[in-house]
């Protein structure tokens, strides 16, 4: 299916690994061209040349702290005006809110709202001029079917969603859809830092954890990090104009709900 978005240009955030990398890997493959963001510069270097090499597409590595003002005008100073943007930012630390201060609550706030917020800020108002932008935003099914022990990631996603509610109906008319991807269990290195925390909470082996996770998903496994990208470059595409406003959950029938 061609997603008809080649030749577009797109920032991607946390792109380094996991399911931002997975993310930019798929908008490549449909020959946008991508600014991959993440912290770690060597590691987000060799994810560049890897994309490059498996889709021949132009790939751009910003290596900052995506969190703050100046990581932010270092990476719109390169793609200033995307016609894609996918906010993602490692989840915050898990663990009891009993120990979590004011400034352990901030930093999550502000990794995992207000910085998808700022990003959304800074390139929207030029989608809307050209009538055409994609935002996707990458949450967490926790968002959905909270995690005890992902205190910090429940709250401060759960006020990115709100937010991106209403402005998502305001941005619609002019050809750009906002939406949030909410993972469930992938085998990514997130994943197998919760795993870690549960088996010390438990007592159990990580390796028992993950087997446990696999066998409680209707679908058997975990999901594979390039099914989500794929879904990121779908609610990018062209034909997915009349798709907004909406937290699409992936996580292979986990979430019991009808609704």
């Amino acid at each position: 299916m061609d997603l008809q978005i080649r030749g577009r240009t797109a920032i991607v955030c946390g792109a380094s690994k996991g399911l931002g990398k997975a993310c930019a890997l798929s908008l490549a493959k449909e020959g946008v061209a991508v600014t991959i963001v993440a912290r770690n510069a060597q590691v987000l270097e060799a994810t560049a040349q890897e994309i490059r090499a498996l889709t021949g597409t132009a790939v751009t590595a910003v290596a900052c702290d995506i969190t703050t003002e100046a990581g932010r005008a270092q990476v719109l100073s390169v793609t200033p005006r995307p016609d894609i943007l996918v906010t993602n930012a490692g989840g915050p630390k898990t663990g009891d809110f009993r120990d979590w201060d004011r400034d352990t609550w901030l930093a999550a706030i502000d990794a995992n709202m207000l910085t998808p917020i700022a990003l959304i800020k800074a390139t929207v108002d030029h989608m809307q001029q050209q009538r055409f932008g994609r935002i996707v935003n990458i949450t967490s099914a926790a968002v959905k079917a909270p995690i005890d022990i992902l205190g910090l990631s429940n709250g401060a996603r759960s006020g990115l969603t709100g937010f991106v509610a209403g402005l998502a109906r305001k941005t619609v008319r002019d050809n750009v859809t906002i939406n949030n991807l909410l993972p469930g269990p992938f085998e990514t290195d997130r994943l197998l830092e919760t795993a870690a925390q549960w088996a010390r909470n438990s007592g159990k082996s990580i390796d028992q954890v993950l087997a446990d996770r696999r066998a409680a998903n209707p679908a058997g496994r975990l999901g594979d990090p390039q099914e989500f990208g794929d879904a990121c470059a779908f609610l990018c595409g062209a034909n997915a104009g009349f798709i907004t406003g909406q937290n699409l959950l992936l996580d292979g029938g986990l979430y019991p709900g009808t609704f």
